[in-house]
């Protein structure tokens, strides 16, 4: 028979013990906790202490109250955002743009990477150092390079290229039509060096007695990419993509805000939630509109991460995140 006493004690004693042995750990390991605590001071600080700012999204601010001391208004901000076509159009574009930054600078990347790799000389160090300058430039010397290109009196494309090809001159900031494409070609041009370089690093990983005995069995050179470099980066290249995923609620700043040069006419193909929340603080003053749109692109942002692992993890476990 079970002594009741006995069980009573066990149960008191349990914590104290759980509570020592965690105590036992930290002495133990306090070097390792102390090089911990720094960033786990940023963490906090950066990324935790921020997030008491998700209130402002369910009230009606107002800056002589205060945040604590402004009025609760529920979801009416939310509603006010999904009443107006505004959320469709920045929740399009961004989530378009960025699964065509995705895709293509995924096939981009993965495409250069090879072929640097296939080089094998000095001149591919230069290669790559030039793939690599664009990812340093700031957006806003990028905004201005595209500006001498696109001016539409003294650009390069309506002095120089259409005149060859007898097209009139376009006005670039007042035609829509051309920027999904213009945006995409800017963000490709300066992301894919630097995301070959990770290819390229993943490629040269790769274990060479795979391709020696691919070459003793007759294979080509494409056989040898189709059949073990294809495959191998097929981890680095799930991961890179699931990252990607994780930001496809977020947009870069200065490409859709910079690089248009804010022009009014475009703002049907380059507004963003992120360039909405900008005009929303800078231009409307509505803080409150401007944080429910940051914490829906959040939330759902948050969602699509973990839908994504869950189908990768499904597919493949190994590849998964978590």
């Amino acid at each position: 028979m079970i002594d009741a006493r006995q069980i009573t004690s066990e149960f008191i004693n349990e914590p104290v013990k759980k509570r020592s042995t965690i105590w036992k750990r930290v002495r133990q390991h306090r070097a390792l906790y102390l090089m911990m605590l720094p960033a786990i001071l940023y963490l906090l600080i950066n990324n935790y202490l921020p997030m008491f700012g998700v209130i402002i999204a369910f009230k009606d601010i107002n800056f002589t109250k205060g945040i604590l001391h402004s009025e609760w208004v529920g979801f009416a901000n939310f509603k006010y955002l999904f009443a107006t076509t505004d959320a469709y159009v920045i929740t399009r574009n961004t989530i378009l743009y960025n699964l065509a930054f995705i895709i293509i600078g995924l096939i981009t990347s993965v495409g250069i990477a090879i072929l640097l790799n296939e080089i094998r000389s000095k001149i591919s160090r230069f290669y790559q150092s030039a793939l690599l300058l664009p990812y340093f430039i700031s957006m806003v010397i990028v905004a201005y390079l595209l500006y001498g290109m696109l001016n539409p009196e003294y650009g390069f494309m309506n002095k120089t290229i259409l005149p060859l090809l007898h097209i009139d001159p376009v006005y670039w900031y007042m035609e829509p039509k051309y920027w999904p494409l213009i945006l995409i070609l800017v963000n490709v041009w300066k992301g894919v060096g630097y995301s070959a370089i990770v290819y390229i690093a993943s490629i040269v990983g790769i274990d060479q007695e795979y391709y020696e005995a691919a070459k003793i069995d007759g294979a080509t050179k494409w056989q040898q990419i189709k059949h073990i470099t294809i495959p191998l980066l097929v981890p680095i290249m799930t991961i890179m993509t699931l990252l990607a995923v994780g930001r496809i609620f977020y947009s870069d700043f200065g490409l859709f805000y910079q690089v248009p040069m804010n022009s009014g006419p475009l703002l049907p193909v380059t507004n963003t939630i992120d360039t909405y929340v900008y005009r929303g603080l800078m231009q409307l003053g509505d803080i409150s509109m401007a944080s429910a749109a940051g914490l829906y692109q959040s939330l759902v942002g948050f969602l699509l991460v973990l839908l994504s692992n869950y189908v990768v993890r499904k597919i493949n476990r190994d590849n998964a995140l978590f």
